[in-house]
């Protein structure tokens, strides 16, 4: 009897020996980040928590004492005064059909001082006004790894504003500023923030649209940026970013990109920036960059240049501007390739003679060269600063002749005698059609 039982348990023994032994392959084959959640389990005793009128839990501030890291919150629809909400656990809030959080105009609204903290589907409105702090919508500090999406913003000072931040997601939110520039600080504000991702965002009505200060290694892509009244973009000692199919129109200026290194600007729009200071893009004291894919219509200056060094311009548009690029003499080593200039008032500008840049390939619609040999390129090199532009560089107020029978003279004078215009700047191999990617 006691054999049998015996033999038995060996049965047993090697048959859990086979099971470990295939469990043991089974789990071999499952990712990494499968099996750390299998044994390290992120919110496996996570909470809701509703938030409700009518409740024992209705509002935020008591949803926030009985929460732990890791728990979700619920907001249903309604209207919650708050100022100054300190989110100092790591959770999850969201709004049920987006409820309001209202201000009333006295500081910020909400403040996260913790890490993993999401905030999405709220209404959030009437922040205060200070010209010596800076209060938000949503003020995150030192808050690491902070996702802000799908979020209205109305009438805040900033929008969303993070200091000392590493880690992140802004996505899908809309910010509508005050209508007046004085009331208003900048959409989405960066400092000293790293590794951010601001994607599909829509902004209007703040001082900047997006504001970059000591912010590295972050990338904006896929926003509106309009009717602002400084920046569509601004970026100020931020190195290493990206920005890539955005579009910034109507605003005081397309975007500045200052005292920089390291950006990569590519298929942007910058459109509609009019003014007698106004830019598509802004670049100064800028290096070591690139700016490909993009096009630059109706600005008053598509792209003005101070300071820039080896910077290329790649694959771009130039479309209906007032000046194409203005490039001031102190810059060097920009390369402008395969670009398209059409329809422009002035195509360069510079306030020097010599040149320490270069200009190949590119298609301009004034060139009026040939192409005997038929290889696609005209054989005349084509000299983009025009004489009347020069006249304008040194007297503005010539800039009331131009479309005149003084300004036609000028320019038919400088076809016959290229060597009156003394600016030292040649596309030697003009593309004799439109260039397409």
């Amino acid at each position: 009897m006691f054999k049998k039982q015996d033999n038995d348990a060996g049965k047993i023994g090697d048959a859990e020996a086979e099971f470990h032994y295939a469990s043991f392959n089974h789990f071999l084959s499952i990712p990494a980040f499968l099996i750390l959640l299998f044994y390290f389990p992120v919110n496996a005793s996570a909470r809701v928590i509703t938030v409700k009128h009518g409740t024992e839990i209705n509002t935020l501030q008591k949803a926030l004492v009985l929460a732990q890291n890791g728990d979700i919150i619920k907001v249903t629809k309604s209207t919650y005064f708050i100022e100054d909400l300190i989110i100092n656990k790591s959770v999850s809030i969201i709004g049920l059909d987006y409820p309001i959080l209202d201000g009333q105009k006295k500081g910020n609204i909400i403040v996260v001082r913790a890490p993993r903290v999401t905030i999405k589907g709220f209404i959030i409105r009437n922040s205060g006004i200070s010209n010596i702090r800076d209060k938000a919508g949503i003020r995150v500090e030192k808050g690491d790894s902070v996702n802000i999406i799908d979020n209205r913003l109305e009438n805040t000072c900033f929008g969303i504003y993070l200091a000392k931040v590493n880690g992140g997601t802004i996505s899908g939110n809309t910010i509508h500023g005050a209508n007046s520039v004085i009331q208003s600080g900048n959409g989405i504000h960066l400092w000293y923030s790293h590794y951010i991702k601001i994607l599909n965002n829509k902004i209007s009505r703040q001082r900047d649209g997006i504001y970059f200060e000591f912010a590295t290694h972050c990338e904006i892509s896929h926003n509106l940026s309009e009717t602002n009244y400084r920046y569509g973009l601004h970026f100020m000692f931020s190195n290493d970013d990206n920005y890539t199919f955005n579009t910034f129109r109507n605003n005081g200026s397309g975007v500045a990109v200052m005292y920089t290194k390291h950006i990569r600007m590519t298929n942007n729009t910058f459109e509609q920036n009019w003014g007698t200071s106004s830019y598509g893009l802004l670049l100064k004291d800028i290096s070591r960059s690139v700016i490909s894919y993009n096009t630059f219509s109706k600005n008053t200056s598509g792209i003005y240049m101070e300071g820039s060094s080896d910077v290329k311009a790649e694959h771009n548009n130039f479309l209906n501007n007032g000046l194409a690029i203005r490039m001031l003499a102190d810059c060097e080593k920009d390369t402008f390739m395969l670009n398209n200039f059409m329809g422009n008032t002035f195509d360069f500008t510079t306030n020097g003679s010599e040149n320490l840049n270069y200009l190949k390939g590119n298609y301009w619609d004034k060139y009026a060269g040939y192409d005997l040999n038929r290889d696609k390129k005209g054989d005349l090199p084509y000299r983009p600063v025009s004489l009347y532009s020069q006249i304008i560089e040194k007297i503005p107020s010539a800039v009331f002749l131009l479309r005149s029978f003084m300004a036609e003279l000028l320019d038919k004078a400088e076809r016959a005698l290229p060597s009156m215009s003394y600016v030292n700047l040649y596309d030697n191999e003009p593309s004799m059609h439109i260039i397409r990617p």
